[in-house]
């Protein structure tokens, strides 16, 4: 199959696309680092979504699109970063839909991250695909990046909206961040520790994704693992895999000071169920946060 992917150079595509290419799919990337080093298998098209439109060659033939370019979210949210991160999200995913409109021959499906941040802090609430949108910041750029990606439907294109949690794998993401208190024995629980954490190991991730283009999946998916844990059990958890203390809790006016605006994010509380990714037979390699930390960290 030939597969387009914007964002491959990041944690979460730069595995995707070694997944891919792993088993013979043609594989194109847009990226503004086109210096990146990714499999020589890989065609690679340089895009900067908010300076240019998306180039054609790069859509040439594409059977399936997966758009995962994003400012990064977690940074302290300044108005120029919430701006940027609204505006990688927003403008590029209506520049991609636009660019589809304008071919003749379309992808069959169009896969796209979004974030369970879509669903605010919602306490213990058990949060599914059908669960009701919150406001405020993170939620509404959600909201927006969703509804240009819905405008492919109207050009014959499946749209999968994949709202993704906390992210897991060795090398990056979620956990690079975590690893350097907790392994010098500082580590603990932010906050109460009673918010509600939902991960993903970035395999099943890539497991999803992958699903989503092979299956007549359409419409909101959950990428979260079955079970989350709250935040303390997560300290819990992640203190015992690398065998270290976490006798050190953060407070959450210190996460405030620390984080600004963006503590909202990290103080969450998001229960949320991939429900429609169970509906549509995906067997989740690691349903629960034990298995995957070890499997991540040993």
């Amino acid at each position: 199959m030939n597969i387009t992917i914007t964002g491959a150079t990041g944690f979460i595509g730069r595995r995707l696309a070694e997944s891919l290419v792993a088993d013979r799919h043609q594989v194109n990337v847009l990226t503004r680092r086109t210096d990146a080093k990714l499999s020589p298998a890989v065609w690679i098209s340089a895009w900067d979504p908010l300076a240019r439109e998306v180039p054609p060659e790069s859509l040439r033939d594409a059977e399936a699109i997966v758009h995962l370019a994003g400012e990064p979210v977690a940074q302290r949210w300044t108005p120029a970063a919430k701006a940027a991160i609204r505006e990688s999200r927003v403008h590029s995913t209506r520049r991609l839909v636009e660019a589809l409109s304008t071919r003749s021959k379309r992808p069959a499906v169009l896969v796209t991250a979004s974030a369970i941040g879509i669903y605010g802090s919602r306490g213990d609430e058990v949060l599914t695909e059908s669960s009701p949108v919150a406001a405020g910041f993170l939620a509404d750029v959600c909201v927006e990046w969703e509804k240009q990606a819905e405008l492919a439907e109207a050009l014959g294109i499946r749209v999968v909206r994949l709202r993704t949690g906390i992210v897991l794998g060795r090398g990056g993401g979620a956990l690079a961040r975590m690893l350097p208190p907790f392994r010098a024995g500082v580590g603990g629980r932010l906050g109460s520790g009673r918010q509600w954490m939902s991960w993903i190991h970035i395999d099943d991730l890539v497991g999803l994704i992958r699903h989503a283009i092979d299956r007549p999946l359409s419409g909101v998916v959950n990428a979260t693992a079955p079970n989350p844990v709250t935040n303390a059990e997560f300290t819990s958890k992640l203190a015992a895999t690398l065998r270290r203390p976490a006798f050190f809790p953060v407070p959450a006016f210190a996460v405030r000071m620390l984080f600004g605006e963006m503590s909202e994010i990290v103080l969450a509380s998001q229960r949320a169920l991939p429900k429609a990714a169970s509906a549509a037979g995906y067997a989740f390699k690691y349903p629960e946060l034990g298995p995957a930390l070890e499997a991540i960290l040993r």
